[in-house]
């Protein structure tokens, strides 16, 4: 079983950027499927990307419109996710999700990820 502990996030003015990690324990990442998922205040989740175990990755969110970069680093055993020219819109609480049972593909669907981070919160304003 993996662990996902998150880390970054915070408070940004609108333009700025922002990276969230998620450094794994207990499993090598690179045998799960991630999914960054974020949920802004009375919302229920929305899938923004996910990274698949052959490393190529999906966008399930149109807001993204090549904003938002989703990355692993191997030896770190860290996915990131990488937010450019945010918007006050982009306000919520992120989650990285990984699961093995959909490998090698991905998900947009919450439910199929088994093993959650803690939750970031970003906080998009001036």
């Amino acid at each position: 079983q993996v662990q996902l502990a998150q880390s970054g996030g915070g408070l940004v003015q609108p333009g700025g950027s922002l990276r969230v990690s998620c450094a794994a324990s207990g499993s090598p990442l690179e045998k799960y499927a991630v999914g960054w998922f974020r949920q802004a205040p009375g919302k229920g989740y929305e899938a923004i990307q996910c990274i698949a175990t052959d490393g190529t990755y999906t966008t399930f969110a149109g807001f993204v419109k090549g904003r938002f970069t989703v990355s692993r680093d191997t030896a770190k055993n860290t996915v990131y996710l990488q937010m450019n020219s945010l918007k006050p819109e982009d306000t919520g609480v992120y989650y990285c999700a990984a699961e093995t049972l959909l490998l090698p593909s991905c998900s947009d669907y919450s439910g199929d990820f088994t093993n959650w981070g803690q939750g970031t919160q970003v906080t998009v304003s001036s």
